[in-house]
């Protein structure tokens, strides 16, 4: 590969549009290594074009790059989160209206089904899932492991939601809310809110934030009956929060009240894992049952009942630039087919 200055870093960002990526990545508060992992992805893809633009790349220059990583001797790991890497840097800047399109949506997808099919990767049916869910007595544990199966969000944005980000159709719960909910889920009764905006370090309904969100737009989620009751059962005994953000999910141990973050989600996780048997110290992510693997069933089963990859994406929050339509079309596109289709965890 070769020919182009990989240090260029400094360059006018309206003339290069890695450096414009940059400069508002660290803008949104993204960590010193993260900013560093992607300028290093962006720089080598950006070489190996030679004297193609970024805006003009395609599929096809995508796809030879990969390879290329490949004939390099990089790890599928390695090359994944480089693709990753590149598939966000695409979906920006076609979002913000620099470039026309990603050419990366389609190789993600093809990237995407080969990863779900990984033979070596815990099978669990949706009937095993539900005795697992339905074994849980811990109301926070309950709503939180409810809330990752039947929506795959992150564990950072489960930890983000604020009690405005919550529209539950409960007379208990609206009798008691002290905030009214978001606008953008005032009028849709059960629906959660997930912005885009929030990152680490960033200050959102007036907390500064540990965890970010990685989505590329702000999210609506329906809220089905089983996640609706696992949600009022903890709200039903949460503690009053410490912060007047009025977060959904807050600690009830040593930090009491105060906002739950990743690595106690994580915990909580584990612990109900390991009583399970579904999660071995050393084992690795193929086998053991985490908040990402949550998003791993998510994504299967409502990939195989839907039949349509872009609204489970648009619920996980993969992509940007192919989403205007299921946001504008929500109650049609994403709504209705989501409530008749989402999997039941009880008989």
């Amino acid at each position: 590969m070769g020919g182009k200055d990989l240090t260029r870093a400094s360059t006018d960002a309206t003339t290069d549009p890695i450096a414009t990526f940059i400069e508002e990545m660290e803008l949104y508060g993204r960590s010193e290594t993260t900013v560093n992992d992607y300028e290093t992805t962006l720089r080598q893809f950006d070489d190996h074009l030679e004297q193609e633009t970024l805006d003009s790349a395609d599929r096809l220059d995508c796809l030879r790059w990969i390879q290329g990583l490949r004939d390099d001797g990089y790890a599928p790991g390695s090359i994944r989160t480089k693709a990753v890497h590149l598939n966000r840097f695409y979906g920006y800047m076609a979002q913000v209206g620099t470039f026309d399109a990603n050419p990366m949506v389609v190789v993600m997808e093809e990237m995407s089904e080969k990863g779900d099919s990984s033979p070596t990767r815990r099978h669990v049916t949706v009937e095993q899932m539900g005795e697992f869910v339905n074994g849980v007595e811990h109301p926070l544990r309950r709503a939180l492991v409810t809330l990752l199966v039947k929506t795959g969000m992150r564990a950072g944005e489960a930890c983000n939601l604020d009690m405005r980000d919550v529209h539950l159709d409960h007379a208990a719960v609206r009798d008691h809310r002290s905030k009214p909910e978001r606008a953008a889920i005032r009028d849709h009764p059960d629906t959660l809110f997930v912005s885009s905006n929030i990152g680490v370090g960033s200050v959102a309904n007036g907390e500064t934030r540990v965890d970010g969100n990685k989505r590329h737009r702000d999210t609506r989620i329906p809220i089905d009956e089983e996640l609706r009751d696992a949600l009022v059962r903890w709200l039903a005994v949460r503690p009053d929060p410490i912060s007047d953000a009025d977060p959904l999910f807050v600690s009830l141990s040593r930090d009491y009240g105060e906002r739950l973050t990743s690595d106690a989600v994580r915990a909580h996780v584990r612990s109900v894992a390991e009583g399970w048997g579904w999660y071995t110290e050393g084992a690795g992510p193929e086998e053991n049952v985490t908040p990402h693997y949550f998003r791993h069933f998510f994504t299967t089963e409502m990939r195989n009942r839907l039949g349509d990859a872009y609204v489970v994406k648009y619920v996980r929050g993969d992509v940007g630039d192919v989403m205007d339509r299921y946001t504008h079309n929500w109650e049609e596109l994403v709504e209705a087919p989501y409530r008749n289709n989402i999997f039941r965890l009880r008989e």
